[in-house]
């Protein structure tokens, strides 16, 4: 595992921007999944300007690896993609047929759907305080899985870890979500990590240390051949 550690969050945000722009400058297709949540809004933010209107980025294929429904809403998207378009894939007016959603009707089918594509070549992966990735919660998936739905009976805060993430509004809490699995992701060519602030210090200490543990699922991640951990200097301050 590579570790980089930068001065600050906007430091973080402009090393993780070059390595998403770096594989998007593939002659090639080009398959690579990105994050949603805040601690990416940096790195998009950079890359908007860089990407929007660029023909010869016509060759990048997008992938959200997890997605929530919202209960009672007949829409194409849930948490996950609402969040990606708002923050990348609109302003930065990405072509819808490069997009490729994940959702709870082809979950079952993603990983099959992505191998017919060539594999997935990059993920922009961010890093939770318990050490989840993706949907990957601890007590959740197995290391051997690959896409899975996680249902709000499988942990004791699932129904609580669901409202949060629809805003609280319990109309709307849905009573699974679906996520790439520990093996998906771990079969993508090159993994990308990010974490800021002291919240992610405990966790950025685990994955360095390089105990792996299923309590702590990200831990996995670190025996990938090609992993790069990008840190600013408060996630890195237990080091």
């Amino acid at each position: 595992m590579k570790l980089i550690v930068t001065k600050d969050y906007q430091e973080m945000s402009t090393v993780a921007a070059q390595q998403v722009l770096g594989q998007m400058h593939s002659q090639y297709r080009t398959n690579i999944s990105i994050t949603a949540g805040s601690t990416p809004k940096g790195v998009y933010e950079i890359l908007i300007p860089l990407v929007k209107g660029k023909s010869y980025f016509d060759n990048v294929h997008y992938y959200n690896f997890d997605e929530i429904p919202f209960k009672g809403e007949d829409n194409d998207y849930g948490v996950t993609m609402r969040n990606l378009n708002k923050a990348f894939f609109d302003p930065a007016e990405i072509d819808r047929k490069n997009i490729h959603v994940l959702d709870w009707t082809n979950y079952q089918t993603q990983d099959e759907r992505i191998k017919e594509d060539g594999g997935l070549d990059f993920v922009l992966l961010g890093v939770g305080a318990d050490g989840h990735f993706c949907g990957n919660l601890p007590n959740t998936t197995k290391f051997g899985d690959l896409t899975s739905r996680v249902d709000e009976n499988d942990t004791p805060d699932m129904k609580a870890v669901l409202l949060g993430e629809v805003g609280g509004v319990e109309e709307k809490r849905p009573d699974h979500y679906v996520t790439m699995g520990p093996k998906s992701i771990m079969q993508i060519k090159k993994l990308v990590m990010i974490a800021s602030g002291e919240a992610k210090a405990g966790i950025v200490k685990s994955l360095v240390e390089g105990i792996v543990t299923e309590e702590k699922p990200a831990t996995l991640l670190t025996t990938h051949p090609d992993i790069t951990l990008i840190v600013d200097k408060e996630a890195a301050s237990l080091l």
